[in-house]
């Protein structure tokens, strides 16, 4: 393997590459250490899988939850699934774009936050919901998204 490789990618593909569709388990495992997949890694995973890059990429780029750069200092998930929909996650939604400065799937420009749409966060008899930073919240009112990322920003 390349002397370049990050540690982490490095150690995805020496402990998961011989799993039947190791591709997936891979992605997650170098996106869980990093933060995002390098796209730099993107030839070592071909190679060790015997895939093309395009068959990586095209999988990196299907899933809106791999990144190929590397997240805000804090990741915002929002859930925009039917539950949330109907407790009024679209209100939200424009909130928390307007508090962070970020559109779904982008960080805002100053680096403090990734937002991610994403389709259930398993807690709709709490809706709306949302993740910050791994952290599940429930109930979640415009005046207490901003409470949640101020705690988040200062801990």
């Amino acid at each position: 393997m390349s002397q370049s490789l990050h540690p982490a990618v490095e150690r995805a593909l020496s402990e998961l590459k011989a799993l039947p569709g190791a591709l997936l388990p891979i992605l997650h495992a170098i996106q869980d250490a990093l933060g995002y997949v390098p796209p730099e890694a993107v030839p070592a995973i071909a190679h060790a899988l015997n895939l093309s890059r395009a068959d990586v990429y095209g999988v990196i780029t299907f899933y809106r939850h791999f990144r190929s750069a590397p997240p805000g200092r804090h990741v915002v998930q929002l859930c925009r699934a039917e539950s949330c929909q109907a407790m009024g996650c679209e209100a939200l939604a424009q909130h928390v774009k307007t508090r962070t400065g970020a559109d779904f799937h982008a960080t805002s420009a100053d680096g403090a936050v990734t937002l991610e749409a994403v389709y259930c966060l398993g807690n709709c008899a709490c809706s709306p919901a949302v993740m910050i930073d791994g952290r599940l919240h429930g109930r979640v009112t415009p005046e207490r998204f901003d409470r949640l990322l101020r705690e988040a920003e200062t801990s």
